[in-house]
Order: C-alpha cells, then structure tokens, then sequence
C-alpha cells in the first residue's frame, strides 16, 4: 500500500465559468483531461475528491464557479498492468535474439481486464530488463490461459519482427496434442478443416466458424480412437483466436473440458485438454533449425489412461538438441 501512497498525485482544480451548473464529473473530465470520465466516477466513488474542503462524493453533484477543490489521482489497475513480476518461468531454450517458454495451464498470457497482473509478460520483464523496451514484451503470439506449451519470445525488436514475419509466412510449425469428446470413427485419419473464424454473432465472448471470418485452417491427424473420444495431433497453418478449440467443435469433437465450445469437464480435466507440444522453425539469425518439444502435463496423462489411451511419449518428448 505504501507504494501506491507514493504514486497518488494531489491535484488542485477551480471551476470557472464554463463549468458553472454541470455534473461534477463531466467538470472533472475538462479540468483533467488525460483520465477517462469513467476513471473519474470511480474516483469521486472512492472518496478521492474534495471541494471547499468538503469530500464530494457523488457524480452528478453540480458544480458553482468560484469552487475549488483537489482530486487525488491514483494508479488504476491498467495503469500498474506493465510491471516487472518475479515468477519463476521454464525456460527451454535461449540465446540473445529469442527464448522459448513452456507455459503451464492457467497462466495468462497478456494483462487483461479480469487479469491486469501475474501474467506471462510480468513475467517477463521481470526477467529481463530490454523487454520493458519492446512491445508486449517480445510476445509474438499468444496461449490462451488454459493451453499449456511451447511459446517464443523475442529479446530484440529486430528479433520481434522477423518472428512475426516467419509466423505470417507459415515458417513456424506449432503442433498441440488434443484430447476431445467423440471417437473419430471411420473418417480420415488425417482431415484438414478449413473454415474461416470470427466472433459468434450469438454470443461475443465466442469465436465461431462464420462466412465472414478471418481465413483459418488447421490439420488434424487422429493418435489413437476409443469409445469415449480421440487423442488427435493439430497442426496450425494459420494462428487465429481459439483456432483448434472452434475447428474441433465444428466438425463434432469439441475439447474435453472445454466448456465454452460444448465440451464436458470429465476424465479429471478441469480446463480445455490442449498442449502445445511441438515448436519448430528455423532462428531468423544463426539459420539454425530449431525444434522444441514439451511433455505431457499431469492432468492429461492422467485423462489418456482414464480413457484407455496412450502415445508414444518418445515422439514428443523434448530433444536432446534442436
């Protein structure tokens, strides 16, 4: 709390004529012009205003010429999103341009609303001073909270955009392990679903397959079938929000534990069984060939031999060397 203390400004303010009869909150929005009118309710909420000595604690209190008063400008969540957080990261490779960075299930990735700290890029410039001076702290794509896997990460600006580039240009492999709902049944083993993706028009906290989309394809390639589902192996061609989750729930075989897009929390899975195991590309810098593999998190082994089913683990493991 003392830091934040610190950081309060006190400022004075007078109404004038031009201000005389309005809101006190549309007053405060022309006398503080850099803070939202919405950040300043939840000021005068909070206690933070004073006029002739007096707490003003109401928006629509009108205001006289001749009054003056302070408001005590203080750090808003937002504000404080972009700090340095010491956490501890599994960092499986790094050099001076890149890292890469198995993330666990549950870690937010980008300061958000609901989530404005404790997330991957805290993280991150907590580990490393130079990311402070790139933006988003050198994420060049994005997990969401509940995938667990591979992430790469830029150390340099230049770094950031040639990563950037070799995702648009499809020179990045992401692969994700996939437990869903469904046996897979007497199709393809191999089956390529391309559906473009947008947000769904019945509910905007979904994305949706919709005429309208963005261009989205993904490749899915069946591991092993059993009564309950399948264990399927998805490879992106194009990296759109919750691209796997809505593809999979599009063609019938929504994730296990992926409530959002029809899936069931069982087999002990809490949140969307999705891992991104495999990252390969070549470095934008050395030319050399990388490839990264992550292992299996707990809770989806534990799901694959509740359902009776298994992989051969020496295929994903991580490699001894890129």
């Amino acid at each position: 709390m003392a830091d934040a203390v610190a950081e309060c400004e006190l400022r004075a303010f007078a109404i004038d004529s031009a201000q005389h009869g309005q809101r006190l909150d549309r007053a405060l929005a022309v006398l503080v012009p850099e803070f939202s009118r919405s950040y300043l309710q939840q000021l005068i909420d909070s206690g933070a205003v004073f006029i002739d000595g007096l707490g003003a604690n109401r928006s629509s209190r009108k205001v006289k010429v001749g009054e003056g008063g302070t408001i005590e400008l203080r750090p808003t969540p937002q504000s404080q999103a972009f700090r340095p957080e010491a956490m501890a990261l599994d960092v499986v490779f790094e050099d001076d341009h890149l890292l890469v960075v198995n993330k666990p299930a549950g870690l937010v990735v980008h300061p958000a609303p609901g989530n404005w700290s404790g997330t991957l890029l805290n993280g991150l410039l907590a580990r490393d001073d130079a990311a402070a001076s790139l933006p988003r702290a050198g994420i060049v794509h994005r997990l969401d909270k509940d995938t667990s896997g591979l992430m790469v990460v830029a150390r340099t600006r230049s770094m950031m955009d040639a990563l950037v580039a070799c995702i648009a240009a499809r020179e990045v492999t992401r692969q994700y392990l996939v437990l869903a709902h469904g046996p897979w049944g007497q199709v393809s083993a191999k089956r390529r679903v391309d559906a473009p993706i947008g947000r769904d028009p019945r509910n905007r906290l979904r994305m949706a397959v919709v005429h309208d989309g963005k261009a989205a394809a993904t490749v899915f390639d069946l591991l092993q079938d059993a009564a309950a589902g399948c264990w399927v192996r998805a490879t992106l061609e194009t990296g759109r929000t919750h691209q796997i989750r809505v593809h999979m729930a599009h063609i019938g075989h929504p994730l296990v534990g992926d409530e959002t897009y029809g899936g069931s929390q069982v087999a002990g899975m809490t949140r969307q069984a999705l891992h991104a195991f495999r990252l390969a590309f070549v470095h934008p810098v050395t030319a050399q060939k990388l490839e990264f593999r992550a292992p299996l998190p707990p809770d989806m082994k534990n799901a694959l031999v509740g359902w009776g089913l298994r992989y051969n683990e020496s295929q994903w493991l991580p490699s001894h060397s890129p």
